[in-house]
């Protein structure tokens, strides 16, 4: 199946509704298992959590001091000036006392610790990667999450790769600023992706879209989010002129920009379109052929 491109993927006439579907998939697993949120809570965390899965599966049988280290950890961050040294250390500390990671057993040299993700947060990061894929195959009558369910290496050889190209994407590590300073905070992402699920039949060619009425009590009770950060979020978009409640003291319909939203669109483009490549070159790897595995 042809790749799809970000320019395709963002002007397709079913992309707002692949959004909303990705944005209640996203929200149903932030739900179910809050702790979840941890491992993307802002973009330096969710660059940070692609990069260390990146180089746990990348781990090789035959090297047991291979994948996921501490120092080659600090050292991947750096590299992206994606956090201090410090912080990184302290997320890495923080993923094994919540049992995202464990230590690998019987490694060699008892001097280096060895880290692998757990069960909980493989789980958590293949059901967001089959999302994706269940939106793209919307896009173009695709099997990809059907084939993916049925082949769980898919997403083991797919994560490191297309966590690679993400990264190496200035498009995706580096959001615009009309949604930067939602994306950078603790939990913005999640707020994004909720103010995202409340549109309907989006009309592109529209000045504004409205969410209908947001009260940032109930995200902060929703999604145990500060509301502090959550008015300094808001305000600094309204400040932009990029969002406003239709009436006074942020009362009645939210209504977002037609720059906020797009913005918004084209910056999850280069995430879709970097996880059809990472599924792709994934099959490739493994030499199958989605067509003669749908038939089997």
């Amino acid at each position: 199946m042809p790749l799809m491109t970000c320019t395709e993927i963002v002007a397709h006439p079913l992309f707002p509704a692949i959004e909303k579907q990705i944005a209640q998939h996203l929200i149903g697993i932030h739900l179910r298992t809050p702790r979840m949120s941890r491992l993307k809570a802002s973009h330096r965390k969710w660059l940070m959590t692609q990069s260390l899965f990146a180089l746990a599966l990348r781990r090789r049988p035959d090297d047991p001091l291979s994948g996921l280290t501490a120092t080659r950890f600090v050292d991947t961050v750096m590299r992206l000036g994606a956090a201090s040294r410090n912080t990184a250390t302290g997320y890495l500390a923080e993923l094994v006392a919540y049992k995202f990671l464990k230590d690998v057993p019987d490694v060699p040299d008892k001097r280096v610790r060895v880290l692998e993700p757990t069960e909980l947060s493989l789980n958590g990061l293949r059901s967001w990667f089959n999302g994706h894929l269940a939106c793209l195959d919307r896009l173009d009558g695709g099997n990809r999450e059907m084939t993916s369910l049925a082949e769980e290496r898919i997403f083991l050889i797919a994560q490191p790769i297309g966590a690679d190209i993400m990264i190496g994407d200035p498009a995706w590590r580096e959001p615009p600023d009309s949604i930067g300073h939602f994306l950078w905070s603790d939990l913005g992402g999640i707020i994004l992706h909720d103010l995202i699920a409340r549109l309907d039949n989006v009309d592109r060619s529209a000045p504004v879209h409205s969410c209908g009425p947001v009260s940032l009590t109930d995200l902060s009770e929703t999604y145990q989010a500060s509301t502090t950060n959550l008015k300094r979020m808001f305000k600094k978009a309204e400040t932009d002129g990029l969002l406003h409640w239709e009436q006074p003291r942020r009362r009645g319909n939210l209504l977002l920009t037609s720059q906020f939203v797009e913005d918004y669109f084209t910056w999850q483009s280069a995430k879709f379109a970097a996880v059809d490549l990472s599924y792709q070159r994934a099959l490739e790897e493994l030499g199958i052929k989605t067509e003669n595995w749908a038939a089997a």
